[in-house]
């Protein structure tokens, strides 16, 4: 494998057709933002900061981003091992605030919730979740702490207890 990928994005500001920024509480934050052969992703600003609530917005994007990351790495990592996951669903959680006079990311958790074949070593498959993070792109990407706190369940054991971290 390449120890160099590149990707591209074109981000095209789609809110100039609703009016110039004469005012920053007049214009649009609407974006789309193309990357070729995919579909469009159409984006604006988190309401907080005067965007539509029905889209998507660059906080939840690397929040997507940071969670789907941690997915394909932790099925990456069973996958090598022989543990057959059979269901996987995240709660992700992101903070941002004020830190060092700058808003900012301040932490993300993450909160999988993995259904694994029976007979699964339970203990085995919770410990993947940190080879997973440390090699996680995304993560490995941001200068913010990103945690785990998974939750795994051993297919028809769902009334059982779970096993956690």
């Amino acid at each position: 494998m390449p120890h160099e990928h590149f990707y591209n994005a074109r981000m095209v500001w789609t809110g100039g057709r609703h009016g110039a920024t004469a005012s920053y509480d007049s214009y649009s934050r609407e974006y789309t933002a193309v990357c070729e052969g995919k579909p469009e992703l159409v984006g604006t600003a988190d309401p907080a900061f005067r965007g539509d609530a029905t889209k998507h917005n660059p906080e939840d994007l690397l929040l997507i981003s940071l969670s789907a990351c941690h997915l394909l790495s932790y099925l990456a990592e069973c996958a090598r091992v022989g543990i057959s996951v059979i269901d996987y669903e995240d709660q992700a959680q992101g903070k941002l605030a004020i830190k060092d006079g700058k808003m900012r990311f301040v932490e993300v958790v993450l909160k999988p919730r993995v259904v694994v074949a029976q007979g699964t070593d339970l203990a085995r498959a919770r410990a993947l979740h940190e080879r997973a993070h440390a090699g996680c792109f995304i993560a490995n990407s941001v200068s913010f702490p990103v945690t785990n706190e998974p939750v795994i369940i051993e297919e028809g054991a769902e009334g059982a207890v779970e096993e956690m971290l």
